[in-house]
Formats: C-alpha cells, sequence, structure tokens
C-alpha cells in the first residue's frame, strides 16, 4: 500500500485504483543535473478517450486516464447561469443538483467536450482544464514548488538578497524575492534602515502583520520581560514558533538593530528536507508523525503578561492526495505533556521522533548567518526551523510574523504559483 494510499484510509476515504507511485514530500523530482517541479502540462495536440460509466465520467488524455463523478461535472459548470465569470463566485445551487444526475448526450472535439443533462443545459469543460483540476492530476502536482536545501545546496545556489530601495518601489525586485522565498523558505533584503519604523514599512509590503500577544512589532533584548526562552542569552535549538497556537504563525520576520559582542549567529534548518530523509529512509515513521496529533503548550507567568496558549496537530502536516508536506510543529520546548497517544504507541512515536531529530540536527544540513544591522531576514515558519548560538552584550531584535495568506496573496497577485 502507498503512502498516499494510507493517508487516505486515516483521513476516511480511499483513493481510487491506480498505478503506485513514489510518494512525494518535496514536490519536485530530483535528477542528477537538474531539479524540475511536478507540473502537468498538457501536450499541444493529443488524443481523447472518454467511457461513460455507472457513476463516473472515465477520460483519457494527455498521458492521464482520470474519473470524474457526474454530480462533480454538473456543480463545476462555468457556464452563464452557474458561474459568475466577474467575481469568480459559483451561482449554482449545488443543494439543489440531482446526486445521481448523469449527462444524457457526450460528444468531444479537440479541445472540449460537452455534456447535455437531462434538462437541456449544456456543460463545455477544456480537456486541458480537467486534466489539471482532476484528482489524478492533482496527485502529480506539488501545491507549493520548493527546493529542499541543506548547507551547500543552499550556499550553491547563491540566492540574491532583494535591495531595500528596488523593493520598495519596483514590483520586479518583489516578485524575485517572493519567488525565491517559495522556493527556499527563507530570503533576505539588504540596506534596510536599522529601525523597528524601517522594518515594519518593510514588512507590510509583502503582507499584513500578524498582532499575537507578543504585540504587532517586537523589539527585544536578553532581559527575560517575557516568559520565553528567546528572552535569555543562551543558545536555541532549532525549533518553529508558536506551535502551541492552533493555526501556527506562517513568516516570521528578524532584524538585528545592534549588537554589541561576540556570538548569536542564527541557524536555519529546512525541516522539509529532513523529513524527506525520513520518507525515504522509515516510510513507517514518517507516516507515524503525519498521523499522530500531540499538543505544544505555552504557559506565560511573567510580569503583567498571563497567557496560556495550546496547540494540537501532527508533527508533519500533509495534503493527503500527493503526501506532500506543508507545515511542521517542531518545538522541543514547548511540546506539551504526550497524552493523546495510546501505550501502545508512544515508544514508535518517540522513535520516528528521534529519527526526525537527528536528520535536523546533521551539521551538514545546518546553514548559520550573521544577522547585522540593514539585513532583513523572512523565515517561513512552516518549512524552516531558526534557532541561535549563545551570545554575549547588548543584542537588540526586532521583527514580527506576518499573516500566511496575504504573503502568499501577493505572491499570486504577481504571477508566481503559491
Amino acid at each position: 500500500m502507498s503512502l498516499a494510499r494510507m493517508f487516505c484510509r486515516l483521513n476516511g476515504y480511499l483513493q481510487p485504483k491506480s498505478k503506485a507511485r513514489a510518494p512525494l514530500v518535496s514536490g519536485f523530482i530530483r535528477t542528477q543535473n537538474e531539479v524540475r517541479h511536478w507540473q502537468y502540462t498538457a501536450p499541444q495536440t493529443t488524443s481523447c478517450h472518454w467511457q461513460l460509466q455507472e457513476e463516473c465520467l472515465e477520460l483519457s488524455y494527455g498521458g492521464l486516464v482520470m474519473h470524474f463523478a457526474y454530480v462533480w461535472l454538473r456543480d463545476h459548470c462555468h457556464s452563464a447561469s452557474c458561474f459568475n465569470s466577474k467575481t469568480n463566485q459559483r451561482n449554482l445551487d449545488t443543494a439543489n443538483v440531482e446526486l445521481n444526475i448523469r449527462p444524457a448526450n457526450t460528444r468531444v472535439d479537440d479541445e472540449n467536450i460537452f455534456l447535455t443533462w437531462p434538462d437541456g443545459h449544456v456543460t463545455r469543460y477544456n480537456l486541458s482544464w480537467l486534466a489539471q483540476n482532476s484528482y489524478e492530476g492533482q496527485k502529480q502536482n506539488a501545491m507549493q514548488p520548493r527546493i529542499i536545501w541543506n548547507s551547500d545546496i543552499y550556499t550553491s545556489a547563491k540566492v540574491p538578497s532583494a535591495n531595500w530601495d528596488k523593493f520598495m518601489s519596483c514590483d520586479d525586485e518583489l516578485k524575485k524575492f517572493l519567488g525565491s522565498f517559495l522556493l527556499y523558505g527563507i530570503a533576505f533584503v539588504e540596506g534596510v534602515p536599522p529601525t523597528v519604523e524601517a522594518t515594519e514599512t518593510l514588512t507590510q509590503r509583502v503582507s499584513l502583520i500578524r498582532e499575537t500577544m507578543y504585540g504587532k512589532m517586537w523589539n527585544f533584548t536578553s532581559d527575560f520581560s517575557r516568559g520565553d526562552t528567546a528572552y535569555t542569552k543562551l543558545a536555541l535549538d532549532r525549533h518553529t514558533d508558536t506551535s502551541y497556537f492552533q493555526e501556527p504563525c506562517g513568516i516570521q520576520v528578524f532584524h538585528c538593530l545592534r549588537h554589541e559582542g561576540t556570538g548569536g549567529r542564527t541557524l536555519l534548518v529546512d525541516g522539509f528536507y529532513s523529513a524527506d530523509k525520513v520518507l525515504q529512509k522509515t516510510p513507517k515513521n514518517f507516516e507515524l508523525l503525519a498521523r499522530v496529533p500531540i499538543k505544544h503548550e505555552y504557559i506565560e507567568n511573567v510580569s503583567d503578561h498571563r497567557n496560556h496558549m495550546i496547540g494540537i496537530g501532527p508533527v508533519l502536516n500533509v495534503y493527503p492526495w500527493n503526501n506532500e508536506v506543508y507545515m511542521i510543529r517542531y518545538n522541543n520546548y514547548d511540546r506539551a505533556v504526550i497524552n493523546t497517544i495510546p501505550h501502545d504507541i508512544v515508544k514508535r512515536w518517540y522513535v520516528a521522533h528521534r529519527e526526525l531529530t537527528t536528520e535536523l540536527r546533521k551539521p551538514e544540513n545546518e546553514l548559520w548567518v550573521k544577522l547585522k544591522p540593514g539585513k532583513v531576514l523572512f523565515i517561513d515558519n512552516w518549512r524552516v526551523m531558526h534557532g541561535r548560538e549563545s551570545f554575549t552584550g547588548l543584542r537588540q531584535l526586532c521583527g514580527c510574523y506576518l499573516t500566511r495568506d496575504d504573503v502568499l496573496n501577493t505572491a499570486r497577485s504577481l504571477g508566481l504559483q503559491a
């Protein structure tokens, strides 16, 4: 049984029978000399074969054999009476569609299929659109193309930083920045004035700021003003932030405004790269980390701050149809009591967690960066873990969290796949 099929079983449904394929974690195919994203592209000309089965239309096109339930085909009609092309919203009342509906007539030309329904309504579908939006097509596509990396891969890529002046005035510079961020999960902007105000202005070019109990923009030193190890001079192991939120913050921004001392380098680790290694070596451990929900918890009783946050979810969050990891919750500091796993699963979960931790802590997977005034770092908090060296002296950082939906919205508005 494939992992993708296993996840579907765990989520209460089964995939239709199909040829087995290698599971996807990273959304790309690795070859010796290149990285190519999984993406279905219909050929210029191709033959089309179709058959009306008892409950679905079977369509063979562009190398794919696809199956469409008849009720799905009626529900997704984009005719003027069923779909508002100005608002891109459905007009059709799905609740009024007969669940056992079946087309009365079907015909196909070089580019389209036409379905005539019992009431005489005609639905036209472009064949390439059906291939791209079929379940079988989605199994071959990555929701988010990315390049997973270790230190050597990222360093060799020589990803350029954005320039503050161009970033703030030129959409092409913003698009290049977001393109790099989507591929690698991290991106830098250089030449930013070392102030909280400039950092805030910079982030608002990308997205709305997500306000949390830490405030909108945070500006802190190692004064232990909050009940968190980040507000000390201690080293921090790799972790994702706000794992104790039901929806962890999507993007984190760091800007070191001042450091009068030694140490304090920032550690970055691509969690998707390590998850992919676990999947390749021990699929059962990968499956367990993606299936078992655990709790993360944050309890704060410092000064005037009283907070008790709990987030629940698996370490690895995976799209069940293509086995693509889209979020990691990994924070050993904030992991709560494990009381959501039966006793016969607990040790197996620890074994799986240990394997992922071992991968995350391999030196070759660590990218160390010295943050300095003017250099702003954006981190995909659902993917890339961060940490730091211990340090001496005064070190002042500012930053914020960004709303993930708005970052992706900005990227899509610039023509990027996100």
